[in-house]
Formats: C-alpha cells, structure tokens, sequence
C-alpha cells in the first residue's frame, strides 16, 4: 500500500509567474491567477497547505469586463456608519484604482479563512507593463483560458 502525500509548506518550491492581462477577460485572469496561488496545477496539491506561487498581473487597467458590466456593475463598501455606504461602477474604479478590479476578483476566488490571507498575499498587480520583481524572474503565463 501506498501512503497519502501530504506536502509541507517549508518544502514547497515557489515559482513566479506573470500574466498579461491587456484585452483578456477579467474573470479569466483572475480564475487562472488565484489557481496559480494556491497551487491547483501542482501534482503536489494539498487543500490545506499553501503550495502555491507568487503570481504578477501587468496591464490590469487594460483587461476587459463582458456585456454591459461596465457601466452596470457596481461595487459597493459600507464603513459600518449612518451614511457610510459607497458605490462605484466598473468604470470609475478603472478610473480611480484599476489594480482593484483584479485584487477583487482574485480574492474572492481564494478561500475566505486564515490559509486564504496566506495565499492572497502572494498576488502583485500593476497598472501599467512595469513591475518591480525582474529579479525573481517571472516566467510568463501563455495561455489563460
């Protein structure tokens, strides 16, 4: 008989991986970034150990929403005060912080416990093509879908 695998976090050898995300969907990228940091493409996948990699979106100003979620989806904060709701549109987010949009999207793909924050803190997003990790030499992501 064989016995289960069960990976240890320390032992993990951690990639970094970069993803271009002008003219892609966000839902895409988001979808193949969060599976990059939890390490879903890995034989050595262990649900309830961080074996995932450092991932880099560049261009998030730049990635596509489908339909009309532009002007009709709204994001929505509540500072838990009277008159401490806020809203904002697709397309004033992109305007005031377009890294949020990706930031957003990833971490609710994540699982929402302790190992989730873990792993989020492994994702870096730009606005622009510049990044400040080309000494961990990124490999780039080729294909999304």
């Amino acid at each position: 008989m064989t016995k289960t695998f069960s990976a240890k976090a320390n032992e993990v050898a951690r990639q970094w991986w970069v993803i271009d995300a002008a003219d892609q969907v966000l839902g895409r990228v988001a979808t193949k970034a969060a599976n990059l940091l939890r390490g879903k493409e890995k034989a050595i996948f262990t649900p309830h150990v961080d074996t995932g990699d450092f991932v880099i979106v560049i261009n998030a100003e730049k990635v596509r929403v489908t339909g009309k979620k532009e002007e009709q989806k709204s994001y929505m904060s509540f500072s838990g005060y009277v008159g401490g709701h806020k809203s904002e549109t697709v397309k004033a987010r992109r305007a005031r912080r377009p890294e949020l949009l990706v930031e957003r999207a990833v971490k609710g793909m994540i699982p929402h416990n302790k190992l989730g924050r873990a792993v989020y803190t492994k994702l870096k997003v730009y606005k622009g093509a510049e990044h400040p990790h080309a000494a961990q030499q990124p490999t780039p992501v080729t294909s999304i879908v």
